[in-house]
């Protein structure tokens, strides 16, 4: 495994990183104690997840079931960089959302007590609350960071000047700020690269991608279609609607003989802004054969065929639409 500093900290985590969106509604429980086993048997120490994961409104399914595996002792707790988020409805209240300092100590507080530590590693805010001043926010965050019930604080689903606002606001206070931003990134969803990116790399965040293949557009699709598997309505008609880019794609990935999936991730991981992307296996097998990403080294012209298949938006802004 490699690994590398998160931001501008000195937190080393893992370059592939664990997601845990599956775990409860298509992962039994056993089966994710088996993968986060396994996980950090490879080497994986940096685990994701959030409040809201687990299919089941207010109830926490996938902390509670990280929080049954981290109770199991022999050192779990000690040997991961835990991550979860705040933000979205946990209950029917009107203060039950949201980046209000109610909402974000009262979330904490939760989230600590399912996932059975008294420590969450890094403290995301899962969207911007428009109508949430900075100074609550980062009040609320500080206490918490007093407290020892969080050491970091990250975002996601930020905008390059969202994520400027909040640290020209932290800087202010003396305090650390955001530390990470989580966003959707993949070689078919490129729009961070215009402003999120820059402004990531000017503040010294880490970039941690998420749906990094894309919902699967990116892991073979067509191969897999042709060996029987069926696809969902909705990816039948992305498919459609990209047809030509991922067989361009995934014949080129034939020619290195690696298989897509992992050339996706490792596009990801050529990135120097990219901590890591985050990686969510439903089985097993998916687990392991991620790791294989590690591995791809990309040629200048391999970079540029994919750059063709999978255009930007052109680089930074202003020059991705003007001079």
């Amino acid at each position: 495994m490699e690994y590398t500093y998160l931001g501008r900290t000195g937190l080393k985590v893992s370059r592939l990183i664990l997601g845990t969106m599956n775990f409860g509604p298509q992962t039994t429980e056993e089966e994710s104690h088996a993968i986060m086993d396994r996980a950090l048997e490879l080497g994986i120490n940096f685990f994701d997840t959030a409040n809201v994961y687990g299919g089941q409104f207010g109830e926490g399914v996938t902390e509670q079931i990280i929080g049954r595996w981290l109770a199991q002792g022999n050192g779990r707790r000690d040997k991961i960089v835990l991550a979860t988020k705040v933000y979205n409805a946990m209950g029917r209240g009107p203060n039950e959302d949201g980046l209000s300092a109610y909402h974000i100590k009262k979330a904490c507080e939760d989230s600590l007590r399912r996932l059975q530590t008294d420590h969450i590693d890094i403290y995301q805010m899962h969207h911007i609350q428009r109508n949430t001043p900075w100074e609550e926010i980062w009040q609320a965050m500080e206490q918490l960071v007093r407290e020892g019930k969080v050491l970091y604080v990250g975002s996601s689903n930020f905008a390059g000047w969202h994520i400027a606002k909040a640290q020209e606001a932290a800087m202010k206070r003396n305090f650390l700020g955001l530390v990470s931003e989580q966003s959707l990134y993949n070689l078919t969803e490129r729009a961070i690269e215009m402003e999120v990116l820059p402004t990531c790399e000017d503040y010294g965040l880490g970039v941690i991608p998420w749906s990094p293949l894309a919902g699967g557009m990116l892991g073979g699709v067509l191969g897999k279609i042709e060996e029987g598997r069926r696809a969902s309505d909705r990816m039948q008609d992305r498919i459609e609607e990209h047809r030509d880019q991922i067989q361009a794609y995934e014949t080129m990935c034939e020619e290195m003989g690696e298989e897509p999936a992992n050339v996706a991730l490792a596009w990801l991981l050529d990135n120097p802004t990219v901590t890591g992307p985050i990686i969510g296996p439903r089985t097993m097998d998916q687990l392991e054969g991620s790791i294989g990403a590690l591995d791809i080294e990309f040629t200048d012209a391999q970079l540029e065929r994919l750059d063709e298949i999978w255009p930007g938006p052109g680089g930074p802004a202003p020059e991705a639409y003007a001079w």
